[in-house]
């Protein structure tokens, strides 16, 4: 699978912490300058990418900038992961049924 720009935009710890900020709902951009230890135009340019990756919709409140989660984007890495859900979900159905012989109750 080629990298979608909502992976690569996820690849950075900083735009990560945005996006799970973002999961609680709309914030504004002072947020994310006061949570992360960056300066205020690296936290723009973050954004930036973001928005570009379609991650992170924008909107103006008077003069703030409210910032939302759009999680389309994180549905297509979500299908992408299901393959690997299930080579988990076996191999710890694998484990229990292991423990479940080695340590009966």
């Amino acid at each position: 699978m080629q990298m979608t720009p909502a992976f690569a935009a996820l690849a950075d710890p900083h735009r990560l912490a945005i996006v799970a900020m973002l999961a609680d709902g709309e914030r504004p951009a002072g947020d994310f300058v006061q949570a992360l230890p960056v300066a205020q135009p690296t936290v723009s340019r973050h954004l930036s990418v973001l928005r570009e990756a379609g991650l992170v919709r924008v909107r103006k409140a008077g003069v703030q900038r409210l910032y939302s989660l759009d999680p389309r984007p994180l549905a297509e890495i979500d299908a992408w992961l299901e393959p690997y859900r299930r080579f988990w979900s076996s191999k710890l159905d694998a484990l229990e049924a292991h423990l479940d012989q080695e340590f009966p109750q």
